[in-house]
């Protein structure tokens, strides 16, 4: 059964969701799955604009059959190349052979690479480049060229009849649609952008300069809808999305707040950071984030960081290094060029203690982050006799975020 929603005058959501897949791109956990967006143009022609993972070809094809009640598809534009997008576009040139590709020039040879047996198909793209304009009849579609978020090719096709950004993997979530399709049909705040912030942070967080090159060319739109790849469709309030997606882009803290990441072996690093954060309680710092990163995926904790203001990293020295789960977050934060944060440090070891060394040796690695003086080194476990050291740790790091 076809399960299709009109987002717009002419224009019709045609996705699908999964909610079986344990991890996007076999990384990321996604216990709420993850919905593919594709939408449907109906006038004088028709357009396709992006397709599906192959989990939904089924529905996917079904909802675009529907939606075209038995006209042909005119065109298949390709926004996007990965194949959670594009993994059904040679069922869809199967089913409609009349179709042209509609892509930029750096779409082609993905095209050929991933669809061989199409490569005739593909010499007979239209082939658009920034601003040139496809008109439909009433529609006239115009193109935004947005390369590297998070893809070379990647392009946005925007709608001046509708006013409708089809913004590719730009403004996305992760999360399967429960048929309130639209952002302002749910708590986006409560319910959405914890998984929003993981998935720009850990997909589009390294580009943050492209983003906001993009975010620029949008300001000149008068855009009243912004219809994404993944996740709810937005058409209230842009402006609060937009302004995340700024602060994230720029790398800037989205709270004034205190996240501490701990990796702890026997409990004892744990102890610390709880003792931590009850000295911060105390001292009237609100907004206090403790993570275990033995249990916590490492994409929760990046997303934490690029929330947060102040971050504090807790490991104990292992085989004279970093111990692996605090070692995998970092070399994360270094990939995802994460800026302008505090940073504070507990160590442990019971006879050499290294990893606050070798942390500090990480931070110094990321842009425009300070790293507090105060630290704290356990030798084991934290002692009564360091309550001072622990004191003084938890004043410096009030006063970075309460700064």
């Amino acid at each position: 059964m076809h399960c299709t929603h009109l987002i717009a005058a002419d224009t019709w959501y045609v996705g699908a969701s999964d909610r079986r897949l344990a991890k996007f791109e076999n990384l990321f956990p996604i216990p709420r799955g993850v919905s593919y967006n594709s939408y449907v143009i109906l006038d004088e022609k028709t357009a396709l604009l992006d397709t599906a993972d192959a989990s939904v070809a089924g529905q996917f094809i079904e909802n675009v059959t529907h939606a075209l009640g038995g006209r042909r598809l005119d065109y298949l534009i390709v926004d996007h190349m990965e194949p959670d997008h594009a993994a059904t576009i040679a069922e869809v040139l199967l089913r409609w052979p009349e179709a042209q590709i509609v892509c930029n020039a750096k779409t082609v040879p993905m095209l050929k690479a991933y669809f061989p047996a199409n490569a005739g198909k593909v010499d007979e793209a239209m082939l658009v480049k920034e601003g040139d304009v496809l008109s439909l009849g009433v529609h006239d579609l115009t193109f935004v060229m947005a390369p590297m978020v998070h893809w070379p090719e990647v392009m946005f096709t925007y709608d001046k009849t509708t006013n409708v950004l089809f913004s590719a993997d730009a403004f996305g979530t992760f999360g399967a649609l429960d048929s309130n399709i639209f952002a302002d049909e749910v708590d986006f705040a409560r319910d959405w952008l914890d998984d929003a912030r993981r998935y720009y942070a850990n997909i589009v967080g390294k580009y943050g300069v492209q983003v906001q090159a993009v975010l620029k060319k949008a300001a000149g739109l008068p855009i009243a809808v912004i219809a994404p790849l993944h996740g709810p469709i937005w058409r209230k309030d842009l402006a609060w999305f937009l302004g995340k997606y700024d602060l994230w882009s720029r790398w800037q803290p989205e709270d004034n707040d205190v996240v501490i990441l701990y990796g702890s072996m026997y409990g004892n690093t744990a102890n610390a950071a709880n003792a931590l954060a009850g000295c911060l309680a105390e001292r009237g710092v609100q907004g206090i984030a403790v993570r275990d990163l033995s249990v916590t995926d490492v994409s929760e904790a990046v997303a934490e960081c690029f929330r947060a203001s102040t971050i504090v990293l807790a490991a104990p020295t292992y085989n004279g290094g970093i111990y692996l789960p605090m070692a995998h977050l970092l070399e994360d934060l270094k990939a995802l060029s994460l800026q302008n944060r505090t940073f504070a440090l507990i160590e442990n070891g019971s006879w050499a203690p290294m990893s606050a060394k070798l942390m500090a040796e990480r931070v110094g690695e990321l842009k425009n982050c300070t790293l507090l003086d105060a630290k704290l080194t356990l030798r084991g476990t934290l002692a009564p006799s360091q309550y001072a050291d622990l004191t003084a740790l938890a004043d410096a790091v009030a006063a970075a975020v309460k700064a």
